[in-house]
């Protein structure tokens, strides 16, 4: 390494090198420049310096005098050993490159004795060889055709398989193989359009007219077999299958063919639908359950409900039947088609389902039984609408027509009801309760409106039945309780009234859309509570000694002189009729119309006691207001009418 390098200067020459350096008379000694040259050389930026001491630091090993005079000689023999070196290497590959260069010539002797071999074999193959050229290429162009062919045939050409699944036999069964073919040919057809714009219109015009008499022939085999499949749908569980779906789907290419099979599936299925009907009617279901329908026509609502609840699974169930075969179809009016074919199958059971309400309805089995049907009818007008939704359906029509039937027969009932009770007027009872009559029609009431409240029909249909109701049982028992009571004193009068309309008012308060009714109801009971109030007022002012007082007073005008000066007004009857109204404030529930105790209601009591209280305090204050009066001439009122109104109505509180 070039640390390990050390240069040792004899010590004259250093003395040397100092005296020339101080001696400013020689500064053009050569060996002090070249000293001072070797001293003012910076090895770390020597690169090629430092690369010679790195190479010479691997064989200096020891840095001695004899080494150091050596040196020269051992750089010298370090360099003649590697020429050397090089060159016995370089002989051996000069000697190799001689040994190619024999085998390359070689090689080329070879190749040039190839080569004119050839030559002279290819002039004498020139004529083969140009008509093989030939042969290839005709060979090609035939390939090019045959292949042109072959795409031509596979283009607008049926395979053998599928003409023959196409031409099958009328009981051959239609297969997923079949309506590829179909497919197939409709496909040719559409492509064989291309061949009339150039010039194989010829071609074109043969294959279009074979595709064309192919499809019809196919067309007509599957009507036929789904015309089959349809009739023999004739099964309550119908089972769609797929191909037959596949079928329809077909056949909405050929509109006419279509409606044909889809009327003939249509007649497949009313007959399944009307033999279901008849037979869960009279036979009831596989094993005896559920149990036939005819079982319970002593019930009318459960008779008139099995036989619509039956049509309407069996209406979703056809229409699901019909979904699944025309699941596949996408020709416009296919819903309306669906629409008209569920319509058809259904219309078969109108007549006997028709007949058997119509026995229900004409039994007359009352007017609650005909508003429940009436209902039942509407619910599943309503329900079965929404599967059905054309409004020409057979079905719908004979449910709406016997809804109407059922209801005009159901208000018939209530006004055949009204009538009787106005025929014979039942006298008001001795507890001018409400009559027998009443009480038997607001239960008939209470009845048809709480099947109403029960009712699924649509909230306007309700609201305008209950109106409807309403007039035909309300006014006439409004009229009923008016004559009835027509011969009885006011007090009993107002009474029976009070007692017959609460009735009524209860009776109508526990359902809706009553609220018109209620408050008319409530006016009446009004203006009667008025008249019994004024008649309590008048019963306690008569016995407690003050009517005959209070009438004078309310009579008496300023021109007639002082009161006291009336017969029966003085001083000592006025103490006199005192003394009897304390005994009366001593016990206010002593007088009491005998009336008010056969009232229904202890509210509207309690509300004609205090409002015939305030009658009575109300007169006795005026009583001592015209007592206290210094024009009529009382002496010392005090003493009269000790009590102040303020007093009467703390004693009544």
């Amino acid at each position: 390494m070039m640390a390990d390098i050390k240069l040792e200067v004899p010590a004259d020459t250093s003395n040397l090198i100092n005296n020339s350096s101080n001696a400013t008379t020689q500064p053009s000694n050569p060996l002090s420049r070249k000293l001072n040259k070797i001293l003012e050389t910076r090895l770390d930026n020597d690169k090629e310096m430092l690369e010679a001491l790195k190479a010479l630091s691997a064989f200096f090993s020891e840095n001695s005098l004899r080494t150091r005079r050596n040196l020269r000689g051992d750089i010298e023999r370090r360099s003649l050993a590697i020429n050397e070196e090089f060159v016995r290497i370089f002989k051996d590959v000069k000697e190799e490159l001689e040994s190619m260069h024999e085998d390359v010539q070689a090689m080329s002797s070879c190749c040039e004795d190839m080569t004119n071999r050839l030559k002279a074999a290819k002039e004498q193959t020139q004529d083969l060889t140009a008509k093989t050229t030939k042969l290839q290429g005709e060979n090609h162009q035939l390939e090019v055709r045959a292949q042109v062919a072959r795409a031509f045939l596979a283009k607008f050409q049926l395979s053998s398989e599928e003409m023959s699944t196409l031409r099958g036999g009328r009981d051959t069964a239609v297969t997923e193989d079949f309506f590829k073919a179909l497919t197939r040919v409709k496909h040719i057809h559409d492509d064989v359009k291309i061949l009339l714009r150039t010039n194989q219109q010829t071609a074109g015009l043969e294959i279009m007219e074979q595709m064309a008499l192919l499809q019809e022939t196919s067309y007509e085999q599957l009507y036929r077999w789904a015309q089959n499949e349809c009739r023999g749908l004739t099964q309550e569980t119908c089972d769609i299958t797929p191909v037959l779906s596949q079928a329809m789907e077909a056949l909405q290419d050929r509109p006419v063919l279509f409606k044909y099979t889809l009327d003939e599936f249509g007649t497949a299925r009313r007959c399944a639908v009307v033999r279901g009907f008849i037979d869960a009617l009279t036979r009831g279901g596989p094993g005896g359950t559920p149990r036939p329908i005819e079982m319970h026509s002593h019930d009318p609502m459960r008779y008139v409900g099995d036989m619509l609840a039956w049509l309407h699974q069996a209406t979703a169930s056809e229409k699901e039947h019909l979904e699944a075969l025309l699941k596949l179809v996408t020709m416009q009016g296919v819903e309306e088609s669906m629409q008209d074919v569920v319509g058809h199958v259904t219309e078969g059971v109108c007549r006997p389902l028709k007949v058997r309400i119509e026995q229900v309805i004409v039994a007359e089995p009352g007017a609650v039984l005909l508003y429940k049907m009436s209902n039942l009818l509407k619910f599943y007008h309503h329900t079965i609408s929404g599967i059905v939704r054309t409004s020409a359906a057979t079905l719908l029509t004979t449910i709406e027509e016997m809804h109407i039937l059922s209801k005009k027969m159901f208000f018939n009932s209530l006004s055949l009801h009204a009538s009787k009770l106005m025929d014979k007027i039942e006298l008001p009872p001795l507890d001018l309760g409400p009559t027998g009559a009443l009480t038997q029609t607001l239960s008939l009431l209470r009845e048809v409106l709480a099947s109403h409240d029960s009712s699924v029909v649509p909230l306007d249909a309700r609201q305008a039945d209950f109106a409807q109701v309403l007039l035909c049982i309300l006014d006439p028992l409004l009229q009923l309780c008016t004559v009835s009571a027509s011969n009885l004193g006011t007090a009993d009068m107002a009474t029976y009234m009070v007692n017959s309309l609460y009735m009524m008012k209860t009776t109508l308060a526990l359902f809706e859309f009553t609220d018109k009714r209620l408050e008319m109801l409530e006016f009446q009971i009004e203006a009667h509570l008025d008249t019994l109030i004024n008649e309590q007022a008048s019963y306690v002012l008569t016995r407690a000694g003050l009517s005959y007082i209070y009438n004078c007073v309310q009579q008496h005008r300023p021109e007639q002189g002082p009161l006291a000066n009336i017969p029966s007004m003085d001083s000592s009857s006025l103490k006199a009729a005192m003394v009897q109204f304390d005994r009366y404030l001593s016990s206010p529930d002593s007088l009491l119309m005998p009336q008010l105790n056969f009232l229904l209601s202890a509210t509207l009591k309690e509300q004609i006691f205090k409002q015939s209280t305030e009658l009575v305090c109300r007169a006795y204050s005026e009583v001592h207001t015209a007592v206290t009066d210094p024009l009529n001439q009382y002496k010392e009122p005090e003493s009269i009418l000790y009590r102040s109104p303020q007093q009467v109505q703390t004693l009544f509180s």
